[in-house]
């Protein structure tokens, strides 16, 4: 698995050139990327001001990467309190662990629909769902993330499937069959659908 610690600083590391500090960046979302690995980028690129041409702001990268890391710190230090509290647990015959493990990821199928606030500011709400690309991510019918119903709407964007999305914040509460049958129409959809993620690959969304 690759280090994150060690893509974050050839991040930082200005004698890169700036294709390189990206490529690290999006080494390190492969690792921690708690919006899936489309939609955290597709954030990072947003919220740090990444531009199409990297050379016009390079130190963009930097900003992208250190909001990830603060959020991944956040989720570390959760995550070994957990770890103790889960060892106390077993030693006393506690068979289920409660609460559950912090989530480090979540699943948002729009990859342009996702919360706008800083990733630590989220990671709280990340952290109290499951993570299950299903879309089985709500307790009591109320989002995780938002801590509240705020509603929902519903997206068929991917071609393989209709979601049911969070409507403040566009996490996946739910998933029925496309109602598109195979065939053309479908393919349409999921062509568009990647030509979409292309467009956020290249930061041009």
């Amino acid at each position: 698995m690759p280090s994150f610690a060690t893509h974050r600083l050839r991040v930082h590391d200005a004698s890169l050139p700036p294709h390189r500090r990206l490529s690290a960046l999006r080494t390190c979302l492969t690792v921690f990327s708690p919006y899936g690995f489309y939609a955290t980028y597709h954030h990072l690129c947003r919220s740090a001001g990444i531009p199409r041409d990297l050379g016009e702001d390079p130190e963009s990268l930097v900003r992208a990467v250190d909001e990830l890391h603060e959020a991944r710190l956040l989720w570390l230090d959760a995550a070994a309190v957990w770890r103790v509290g889960r060892r106390a647990q077993k030693r006393a015959g506690v068979r289920r662990p409660e609460p559950p493990e912090p989530a480090q990821w979540l699943f948002w199928p729009d990859p342009e629909f996702h919360p706008g606030g800083r990733l630590a500011e989220v990671l709280p709400g990340v952290m109290r769902g499951r993570p299950d690309v299903e879309g089985d991510q709500r307790r009591d019918g109320v989002c995780p993330v938002c801590a509240c119903d705020r509603g929902t709407v519903e997206w068929d964007g991917s071609g393989h499937g209709r979601y049911t999305l969070c409507a403040g914040c566009g996490l996946g509460l739910g998933r029925r069959p496309h109602p598109l049958p195979p065939g053309p129409e479908r393919g349409e959809v999921r062509a568009d659908f990647r030509h979409r993620r292309r467009l956020i690959w290249a930061r041009a969304v």
